[in-house]
């Protein structure tokens, strides 16, 4: 079946997220955003958040919409599930529903809002995994509950990784081809290494020339592992006192990291940027990227820092799939950190080389991903 649009109005896709953050799942719909023919399909946003996010002003520049439900709670069920009729009610034209999809990133509920889309006349229903984990206790607990059988409340589904996949999923649908991977994507030639920017950007941070900058892009939360970071970086910092930690994000332990910096007595050598919208110019200013998550889907940040010429460290724990280029190495978590830091120093003199091109030729560049999601919204033959 095909539907186009014949030269009129757009259709209209929404995107289902928690929010409109600066998080990886945010961010790599943004991409797709940006880059999408927009003469042809448009974005709505649904997000779990009453507050104003990072991307509305842009969302609605670019002719976008962002709505809000209410986050899930298990005392609100009926409640959510209340108003996300009501949503696809008021969302409706005669009879018919505004969207030709739904694209459900938010896969701890998507199989209640996905089933009610597409009771309400929604063709296409889309689950997307985007992380190979879940949060500890009894949040993680209800997640896997609320995920079981996904698969068969959505016309299609996608993943970034085969972890992300078999985690959501699992690993039967996988292996029975039954879930697509659609790699996240960046806009490689964004973060092609550029000598000037580093050198401007490590002037602003007040980084002397000299200096030895490990990195990190990540929200401040239990996955990434940021305190299992810094005891890298204090390895590092005693065998190397001329270096840096600069940390890029923002999240509920935010301060607990500092305080953590604090009685390590590394609070002068750690640089905490929040978030930001030109995120590429702080990847030229590193010199290294270590990434020990606990767990993830297929992690930007990594694919973004092998993008900018960097070497990367990352945790086995990450699926082997963001290991694109011979820059990006894994090590368990188990070796500890002191085994950590070594294999830092052991590969820190290097020369700074261009991978943006190596990136896109791999498949993850933005531009080649969106024309597969062109084909998927307006349910034209498409192959991945």
């Amino acid at each position: 079946m095909s539907r186009k649009n014949g030269g009129k109005e757009p259709v209209r896709v929404l995107q289902v997220l928690g929010g409109t953050g600066l998080g990886g799942a945010e961010s790599r719909v943004m991409d797709s955003y940006r880059h999408l023919d927009r003469s042809r399909i448009q974005f709505d946003f649904c997000v779990h958040s009453q507050e104003e996010g990072f991307f509305d002003k842009e969302i609605e520049s670019l002719g976008g919409h962002v709505y809000r439900v209410p986050r899930f709670r298990v005392v609100n069920w009926l409640a959510y599930r209340k108003a996300w009729k009501e949503f696809f009610r008021v969302h409706s034209t005669q009879g018919h529903p505004d969207y030709v999809a739904v694209h459900g990133h938010m896969t701890s509920t998507a199989s209640i809002y996905l089933p009610i889309a597409k009771a309400a006349g929604v063709p296409l229903t889309i689950a997307h995994a985007r992380s190979a984990g879940v949060d500890p206790g009894l949040k993680g607990v209800m997640t896997r509950f609320l995920r079981r059988n996904l698969g068969k409340k959505a016309d299609v589904c996608l993943t970034c990784s085969r972890l992300a996949g078999e985690a959501v999923f699992g690993e039967k649908m996988v292996a029975a081809g039954r879930v697509t991977t659609v790699p996240n994507a960046i806009d490689a030639r964004e973060f092609a290494f550029s000598e000037k920017k580093r050198n401007q950007k490590r002037a602003e941070l007040g980084i002397g020339p000299q200096e030895f900058v490990i990195g990190h892009v990540g929200r401040f939360g239990h996955m990434k592992n940021h305190a299992f970071l810094l005891d890298v970086f204090a390895e590092i910092h005693r065998k190397m006192p001329d270096s840096r930690l600069l940390l890029v994000g923002e999240g509920g332990l935010m301060d607990s990291v500092r305080e953590k910096a604090a009685s390590l007595g590394l609070s002068d050598r750690v640089i905490f940027t929040g978030n930001q919208a030109q995120v590429a110019d702080f990847y030229m200013a590193m010199d290294f990227f270590v990434f020990p998550s606990i767990f993830e889907g297929l992690p930007g940040s990594v694919i973004e820092a092998q993008a900018a010429g960097l070497r990367c460290l990352v945790s086995d724990s990450v699926t082997d799939e963001v290991l694109i280029t011979p820059l990006a190495q894994a090590r368990s978590l188990s070796e500890g950190a002191a085994v950590w830091a070594q294999a830092v120093l052991e590969r820190r003199d290097y020369e700074r080389k261009q991978m943006a091109q190596a990136i896109k030729d791999a498949g993850f560049d933005v531009s080649d991903q969106v024309k597969f999601l062109e084909k998927l919204y307006l349910q034209e033959k498409c192959e991945k």
